[in-house]
């Protein structure tokens, strides 16, 4: 069953040009995971800061270990300095996909 990951965060505007190089890495150390089928981020027009998030994971196992990567780790200890906030991410079990 593939588990979508969909949300969002907060990075204060000012500091999001500094965190673009690792939000980068993360995101080619992800798409580059057995099981990652999409990966990504993107800046709300709206919003500047709020950063929405997608991530397609193959199942449950592929998405604990993307948890246990060494690049999580990294990106998880970078938040603080960047203010990283407001994180609101939810995983969804899909067992049908179609197209529209």
């Amino acid at each position: 069953m593939t588990v979508i990951v969909a949300g969002t965060v907060r990075i204060p505007p000012e500091k999001l040009d500094s965190l673009r190089p690792h939000m980068s890495e993360m995101l080619a150390a992800s798409r580059a995971e057995e099981g990652c089928q999409v990966y990504a981020y993107a800046e709300d027009v709206a919003e500047p800061g709020l950063i929405r998030v997608f991530e397609g994971w193959r199942d449950q196992a592929a998405l604990e270990a993307h948890f246990k990567t060494p690049h999580m780790a990294r990106w998880r200890a970078a938040w603080p300095s960047f203010g990283v906030s407001d994180r609101r991410l939810v995983a969804y079990e899909v067992a049908v996909q179609r197209p529209l």
